[in-house]
Parts: structure tokens; sequence; C-alpha cells
């Protein structure tokens, strides 16, 4: 490689390992706030009528939806909120994640519960309610990469080589 192109490549890589998990923790929170606030407005949440009825379905009947859409719209919320402002160390974080991890879980229960909803043809051609859900992956792997760094952890540009 050209010095040039690698002077450039090495100071955009160094950019990317300084700024990426911020810029990652605090878009996810970003999802994760919006999405819930909408779930305070009845309506105009796209899976607010599956997510009542996988919490009904999961408590046997005894979660109705006039509770569990405020309260998954709060929980959400408060993830998202964690996650633009917590630091990136310390109980909150770990908090916030296990609420995160928590919630995926619940998340991807229709699948599972509500496969005919979620697929047009089971396994692999998923509704935009299925498409929905199995987005929920790369929020579950950025969750990973962000709990690998609450013990201080973080990103380097270059390793350094064991010679």
């Amino acid at each position: 490689m050209p010095p040039q192109l690698d002077q450039a490549d090495r100071r955009i890589t160094h950019w990317m390992a300084k700024n990426s998990l911020p810029i990652l923790r605090i878009s996810l929170g970003v999802v994760f706030f919006w999405f819930g606030f909408l779930k305070f407005f009845p309506g105009l949440s796209p899976a607010q009528e599956l997510a009542t009825r996988t919490i009904e379905v999961l408590s046997f009947g005894l979660v109705k939806p006039a509770l569990s859409l405020p309260v998954l719209a709060s929980w959400e919320s408060l993830i998202g909120l964690g996650l633009i402002f917590g630091a990136r160390e310390g109980w909150v974080m770990r908090a916030t994640l296990f609420l995160l991890f928590l919630q995926m879980l619940g998340t991807i229960t229709p699948l599972f519960l509500f496969p005919s909803e979620v697929f047009t043809r089971i396994p692999y051609a998923p509704t935009l309610e299925g498409q929905y859900i199995l987005k929920n992956m790369v929020l579950i792997a950025a969750g990973l990469v962000i709990g690998a760094t609450v013990r201080g952890g973080y990103l380097i540009s270059e390793p350094q080589s064991s010679r």
C-alpha cells in the first residue's frame, strides 16, 4: 500500500477504534428510546399488537395489553436512556444491558409462539413483523459488544504484535 494511503488508513482506523463504541451505544440507545416512546401512544408502534399479545401469552393471560403496553414502553425507553446517558462502565450500564437482553428474549418469542404470523413461508420468508423481530439479532450483537466493555475494555486500531 502506498505510504499516503497507509497513513490515511491508520488515521481512519484509529478514529473508528476511538469513536465507534460511543456511537454504537448512543445509536442503540436512540433506537430503544424511539421505539419505546412510540408505544406510549397506542397505534403508533407497528409492533404493539404482536408485543402485547406475546406478553399476554407469556403471562398466561394475567398481563393485559392495557398494562403491558405502558410497561413495555417504559422498559424500552429506560434502556434507551441508560444507553444514551449511562456511563460506559459501572452498574448503570450493567443494569441497562440486563434489561436489554431480558427484553430481547421477549421479542424473539413470537417466532415460536406465532410462527404463521411472522413468516409467510416458515422458516425462511418473514413477514414485515418477522423482519422487525429478526433485525433484533443486530441489536443483541450490539449489546454484546457494548457489554464487552463494561469492565474498561475498548477497541484498539493496531494490536501489539506477538513477536
